[in-house]
């Protein structure tokens, strides 16, 4: 949700570093964004921005927007709604995000904090842009870090998550032990094939 309402700022051509000009209109775009997992997407104002979301623009802009604290209290307050919504509804949902189980939802019950090394997460985020020739691993990692640098506020794990090390571990395998781990705390979870993308 903080991509998608950066990338709406960046394409109104507004000033997403001047604070003043992101508050006042972090509430102008309808951000919306499915819980299906079998169709997963992020639309604002009717528009699909699952793919624009995700381009090196957006994420080394990204941190600015969501570092201003009303950008903040709509957001988490928007996507506590989400999980409300899914959760009275008996389905249940996974949310990922640097604060989810910190303050969007410090009650859940199965918290997983995943991490992996620098050069790794680097590799991996490198080839989910590789239609950008730009985005080399070394160039993708130094975005990365200034990135977790900026963020840094807003990812402290929660004390009661679960800290996972993927560096060395495929995606079917990091969802394998989720999936344990939620079955071990009382919450089975149908295991599904890995989606990419």
């Amino acid at each position: 949700m903080y991509r998608a309402l950066t990338w709406w700022l960046i394409s109104q051509q507004l000033d997403f570093r001047d604070p003043a000009t992101v508050a006042h209109n972090a509430r102008r775009p309808v951000i919306e964004v499915t819980t299906d997992p079998a169709s997963p997407a992020v639309s604002v104002d009717g528009t699909d921005v699952t793919g624009l979301i995700r381009t090196r623009e957006v994420s080394n802009a990204v941190s600015a927007v969501a570092s201003v604290p009303e950008v903040r209290k709509h957001l988490v307050a928007t996507q506590q709604a989400i999980l409300a919504g899914a959760c009275a509804a008996g389905e249940g949902i996974v949310a990922e995000g640097r604060d989810i189980g910190t303050v969007v939802a410090p009650q859940a019950v199965v918290k997983v904090f995943l991490t992996a090394s620098e050069d790794a997460r680097a590799q991996r985020r490198s080839a989910d842009l590789a239609i950008d020739p730009g985005a080399t691993p070394a160039v993708t990692r130094d975005e990365q870090r200034r990135r977790d640098t900026a963020d840094a506020a807003q990812s402290a794990m929660a004390s009661d998550a679960l800290k996972l090390d993927s560096t060395a571990m495929s995606l079917e395998q990091v969802i394998a032990l989720i999936v344990r781990v939620a079955g071990e705390r009382g919450f089975p979870l149908a295991s599904r094939p890995a989606r990419t993308g």
